[in-house]
């Protein structure tokens, strides 16, 4: 919306530093603030109507027994974020793009569906919401309209980018890509989110950085000069997504303010779907599908370690963690009037590794 204000400058010459809204990297810092703004100040009151209307965390039975001083705890405070990232997008990104709609309708999709299963919960009183073939349907029908999108509205190729090599970049059928590749890194990013959400703080904090490091994929991927010189798929039009992603690292920041250790707040499924859904649609957007692991490398490393202890328990009837996803497995490393207070630690830790594997899918935009 006030990326249109640059039109006015053609009014007179005394509005020619209106030229700023034209600049993606100012638009991007406003959208980050004001993303993180709307999160500040409506956060408080968003906790209070949640406690208002009793809509407090249930905790599983079989999670560790620390965590059940958590039951009660306001949930569903992930509308917040998935408010301030589209507001924030809708006034400072060129709407005549359709790859900024195509990224608002991912996190509005994934958030909807995590609304759903979070309402049934708290309706239900217990810890059933959406089955888990019910919650899988919805999200692969949320991913096949934003890829389908992508073929019919946006000038979208199916060439993948592969790191670490500059001139292998395979082209997939675009049924299967549309259809099936693209839907899964959509799906397992989503539910790999959700997975990470289990400790205080944690999947925000990993999230403020998975996201800044897409941001910054974003904007070189859309930048003609840079692209080409670091072998990236250019598209002039990705460039707008760097202020979607800008405001989801200021909403999420915004957002951490509340859910920082001790948590006033959880974000539920309908933040965690929705972010999972919206860092997986940029990542398919600007070709970097395969780099996504290393990008969001602790949410990989979460949904890998529930994976493996799955098949491993139905195979070997033998468990490899102590419980997953993985946060679990460090947690009960102490007893359980121990691990409470070392929860902040683990978050930490968790969060310092999600900076390593930040830094080192950007090192790779020099290795091509």
């Amino acid at each position: 919306m006030f990326y249109y204000l640059r039109l006015l400058q053609n009014v007179h010459e005394s509005l020619s530093f209106l030229r700023i809204f034209q600049q993606v990297t100012w638009r991007s810092a406003w959208a980050a603030i004001t993303a993180l703004l709307i999160s500040l100040v409506l956060g408080p009151k968003m906790i209070r109507k949640l406690k208002q209307f009793q809509i407090g965390q249930q905790i599983r039975e079989e999670g560790p027994s620390a965590h059940q001083s958590k039951r009660g705890t306001p949930t569903m405070g992930g509308v917040l974020i998935v408010f301030a990232v589209t507001a924030a997008t809708i006034l400072w990104a060129d709407l005549s793009i359709s790859y900024v709609w195509i990224a608002v309708f991912s996190i509005l999709a994934y958030g909807a569906i995590g609304f759903a299963d979070d309402y049934l919960k708290v309706k239900r009183r217990h810890n059933l919401g959406l089955t888990g073939k019910q919650k899988l349907a919805l999200q692969f029908l949320a991913a096949m309209i934003m890829t389908l999108a992508l073929k019919y509205l946006a000038s979208y190729s199916t060439r993948l980018s592969v790191p670490f090599v500059k001139t292998f970049t395979p082209e997939i059928w675009w049924p299967i890509y549309l259809l099936i590749f693209a839907p899964l890194v959509l799906v397992g990013t989503s539910n790999a989110v959700n997975l990470t959400d289990g400790l205080d703080g944690l999947a925000i904090s990993v999230t403020v950085v998975t996201s800044g490091a897409l941001t910054a994929f974003v904007y070189v991927s859309g930048h003609s000069q840079l692209a080409v010189y670091l072998g990236l798929a250019h598209n002039p039009e990705i460039h707008e997504l760097t202020i979607f992603c800008a405001a989801l690292v200021g909403a999420s920041l915004g957002f951490l303010w509340f859910n920082a250790p001790p948590a006033e707040v959880f974000m539920g499924d309908v933040g965690a779907l929705g972010i999972g859904g919206a860092i997986g649609a940029v990542a398919v957007m600007i070709k970097q599908e395969f780099l996504l692991v290393m990008i969001g490398g602790v949410f990989f490393i979460e949904a890998v370690s529930v994976i493996m202890q799955v098949t491993s328990f139905k195979l070997l009837r033998k468990r490899i963690f102590r419980m997953t996803p993985l946060h679990h497995h460090f947690e009960l490393a102490y007893p359980p009037e121990v691990s409470r207070r070392m929860e902040p630690k683990i978050v930490f830790r968790f969060l310092i590794i999600a900076i390593l594997f930040a830094l080192l899918s950007l090192s790779t935009l020099k290795l091509r």
